[in-house]
């Protein structure tokens, strides 16, 4: 008898959640629609009944999730915020759903990535594009963009970035390195003395990635020890692809990613300066939210990006 009890609780535990799921799935997508009129007519149900249950949902939680009056549709902060976690909760159930009960059939569904804007568009723009043509049901959404997203609270399921792994704070996996070197163009060094130390980059002019007056590029010496070299650039930018042509151009010395440099650098339009001296390597990293499960799509992307980054 306790045995049936518990089953009995158990299914109506499970009843409740189910049914939470599916109001915070109107809600979702209400908001996406713009209007519950749409909403009503794209699940075939009455538009009464969608009005009901975002009035009772919005009664569940205490606070009003939508302004709606004449000629005014705008989200709360409290709904952005129910809007933003139910979306991830939505979609977790529907990816249960798919990993689970779906195996074997092809991969569908949305996958959202942010990807560092000129790494993404000059160097993974193929496998972005091949992974899109092997995997043509799965809604790609690639976002070149190199501000920090906040994977927790906004709409992406994955991060590519390249970075110390000591600034890292979110759950990530390294798909591959970035060697870093220093770079000059043949026609600066007819004019300049190609430098022979760390001591003589300070009489050259120096290209930096950033916007800091003064700054440091950081070396690793035959001990494998740190040293630091201090400098104030000659030219700042936030742009690797423009460093690269005032470079080409014989603006100065600058630090290229092999990415970016070793095109030009096997055309013999760029020289490598110091080649016996190191800098220290930056990660290639494939991060996600903190308290998100890894579905079969993201799963699958990231051994394609694996597989993509290894050679760098």
């Amino acid at each position: 008898m306790q045995q049936d009890a518990d089953i009995k609780l158990i299914c109506s535990n499970l009843e409740n959640t189910l049914g939470q799921i599916e109001d915070l799935r109107l809600f979702v997508h209400v908001v996406e629609n713009r209007s519950i009129t749409k909403t009503a007519d794209k699940l075939h149900i009455a538009k009464s009944a969608v009005s009901r249950r975002l009035a009772l949902l919005e009664e569940r939680y205490g606070a009003k999730l939508i302004d709606r009056v004449p000629g005014v549709w705008a989200l709360t902060d409290t709904g952005r915020e129910l809007y933003q976690r139910a979306h991830r909760v939505v979609g977790e159930a529907d990816e249960i759903e798919s990993d689970f009960v779906n195996a074997s059939t092809d991969l569908k569904g949305p996958l959202s990535v942010s990807v560092p804007r000129e790494f993404g568009i000059n160097f993974l723009s193929h496998a972005l594009t091949l992974f899109k043509s092997n995997h043509p049901d799965i809604q790609l959404t690639v976002d070149f963009d190199d501000r920090i997203v906040d994977l927790n609270r906004e709409n992406y399921d994955l991060a590519i970035r390249i970075a110390g792994l000591a600034q890292v704070k979110e759950p990530f996996a390294q798909i591959g390195t970035v060697r870093l070197g220093l770079f000059a163009s043949a026609q600066y060094l007819k004019i300049h003395p190609e430098p022979t130390s760390l001591d003589h980059l300070r009489d050259h002019n120096l290209l930096y990635f950033g916007s800091a007056r003064r700054t440091v590029w950081e070396f690793l010496t035959s001990k494998e020890k740190m040293r630091k070299f201090e400098f104030q650039p000659f030219l700042n930018s936030n742009s690797g692809t423009f460093l690269l042509n005032a470079t080409l151009d014989g603006l100065g010395i600058s630090c290229l990613p092999e990415f970016i440099a070793s095109g030009p650098a096997k055309q013999k339009r760029l020289v490598r300066l110091l080649p016996e001296i190191a800098m220290p390597e930056r990660a290639i990293i494939l991060l996600h939210a903190n308290d998100r499960r890894l579905n079969r799509r993201m799963r699958i992307f990231s051994e394609a990006m694996k597989k993509a980054c290894m050679g760098t």
